[in-house]
């Protein structure tokens, strides 16, 4: 290795100039951009070993109706959790001095609502829906762990996968609100989604409450001990980050995408580097290890970085050039990384596709209503791609998604007035007794539930009814034997 001169040396030690690196990143050379002319050489490949076979993961050797896939997703848990809380929301809005007229919500109702939603309709339900009765994320946690477990455990993804940022149109004001200018709708609420690049299933999402945080994002969505080792996860920018890749490659797992120039890890050296007049399709790329750094002229330049590439192996695409004597179509060349990105990188474009045609959401002033209705599109195109897995491998002409979800409605019409599942009234067969939410008065507390219902100062108290499961105080009135009295008829 070449060393560094007295100047370089004198530079490095007073921190006033980095030291030049190798392609393998130890002290000695200097970078340099090289051109598809010179040879790179071909990653080892990762034997792909998913943690279960992919593709659905229940017997699909049975028939299964649009509606039993769909309860996979909605089950009888999430429906009571529905039933229960909407009615003790409704309650508290009558009690509050709302007019409405209102019956207590039935498995049948509930039914026949998704029904008119999945046709787009609008009933008096919306007024009162209701998930969770408490803080403000977990009002939509009954219904997005259910959803989220589902999706993770009813189908193992392809070899291919992709994450990407997913907006929920929403301009109500609420501090989890965010703004992407180059999403199609640009305010509402983002959420993470790992998608199968060859069928659009939604494997997983979460909502983002932060900005920034894209490393912890591809790790939490991952879930590497379920998936497996010998995926090949697709990224854009946001979430490309030399560190993000060579952590994946340690667990063996592949990963490739767009990268921004000023990105940290990301080759400074000009040196080799494009002329000031690049042609279309030139190609300049370092690699540093298991990294491959890539740049590609098309009419703008494309920055990659990817670990289970070679840089250029020949390939080329036809494009529309113009030249002096007008308009050609000529074979450009391209870099393997940016042909396989274009042809997998879109599984949540798809899924987003699938979504918008016939999506249920509704305009509402209740930030959760919006994400209920998002949840239910999950719900239902994951239900129809599914189907569509099951018909392949049996063999079977498959339903478009229209067909599927007027399929799925009318069988919520059918299935609705066989469901005899009432609304329990307690939320568990004990007795009403006070008790602590800690270990002792002082432990944990929360707002009781009585003074915040009739509009009083809210007081903070320890204990609870177990039967109810509702906070109530002792100091302001006597708000726990009130509440049993007024509203429980004991």
């Amino acid at each position: 290795a070449a060393a560094l001169t007295p100047k370089q040396a004198k530079k490095v030690k007073t921190g006033k100039a980095k030291p030049k690196f190798k392609e393998n990143g130890s002290p000695g050379v200097e970078e340099l951009w090289k051109d598809r002319n010179e040879e790179d050489r071909n990653p080892n490949p990762f034997r792909f070993k998913p943690a279960r076979d992919p593709g659905p993961t229940f017997n699909t050797t049975t028939a299964w109706s649009p509606l039993s896939l769909f309860q996979l997703f909605f089950c009888e848990n999430v429906v009571r959790t529905i039933i229960e809380n909407t009615n003790a929301n409704a309650a508290k809005k009558r009690r509050a001095g709302s007019k409405f007229p209102w019956t207590a919500l039935t498995v049948k109702q509930v039914y026949i609502f998704l029904a008119i939603l999945l046709y787009t309709g609008l009933v008096t339900i919306l007024w009162s829906l209701h998930l969770s009765k408490y803080d403000r994320l977990s009002k939509i946690k009954p219904l997005y762990n259910q959803i989220v477990t589902a999706c993770k455990a009813l189908f193992q993804p392809y070899k291919n996968i992709c994450i990407d940022e997913r907006m929920v149109a929403y301009k109500g004001r609420i501090s989890m609100k965010q703004f992407m200018k180059d999403k199609p709708t640009k305010w509402g609420y983002k959420l993470f989604v790992l998608a199968d690049s060859d069928t659009g299933y939604t494997s997983k999402s979460e909502v983002s409450t932060t900005y920034g945080l894209s490393y912890s994002a591809v790790m939490d969505l991952l879930h590497l001990s379920l998936l497996g080792q010998g995926y090949i996860l697709y990224v854009d920018n946001f979430y490309t980050s030399p560190t993000l890749f060579s952590d994946l490659y340690k667990e063996k797992n592949g990963c490739f995408g767009t990268i921004r120039k000023k990105q940290t890890g990301f080759p400074r050296t000009r040196k080799n580097y494009f002329p000031k007049k690049a042609e279309r399709g030139d190609v300049r790329w370092i690699r540093k290890g298991e990294l491959v750094f890539v740049k590609w002229t098309d009419t703008r330049e494309v920055t990659m970085c990817s670990t289970v590439h070679k840089a250029f192996s020949g390939k080329t695409v036809k494009q529309k050039v113009k030249e002096a004597a007008g308009w050609t179509t000529k074979a450009v060349p391209v870099p393997d990384c940016v042909v396989d990105y274009n042809k997998n990188m879109g599984g949540v474009d798809l899924s987003d596709a699938l979504i918008g045609y016939y999506t249920v959401l509704h305009i509402t002033m209740k930030w959760y209503k919006t994400l209920f209705y998002h949840f239910l599109d999950i719900a239902v195109v994951n239900s129809f791609l599914l189907h569509m897995e099951l018909c392949k491998r049996q063999g079977k002409e498959p339903m478009t998604q229209k067909m599927f979800r007027e399929q799925l409605a009318k069988e919520m019409l059918d299935f609705a007035p066989a469901s005899a599942l009432p609304p329990p009234t307690p939320l568990s067969n004990l007795t009403c007794m006070p008790c602590y939410f800690g270990s002792n008065a002082t432990d944990l507390r929360r707002y009781c539930w009585r003074c915040q219902d009739v509009g009083i100062l809210r007081v903070k108290t320890p204990i609870y009814c177990r039967a109810y499961d509702v906070a109530l105080c002792l100091t302001s009135k006597n708000n726990l034997t009130k509440y049993h009295v007024s509203y429980c008829h004991v």
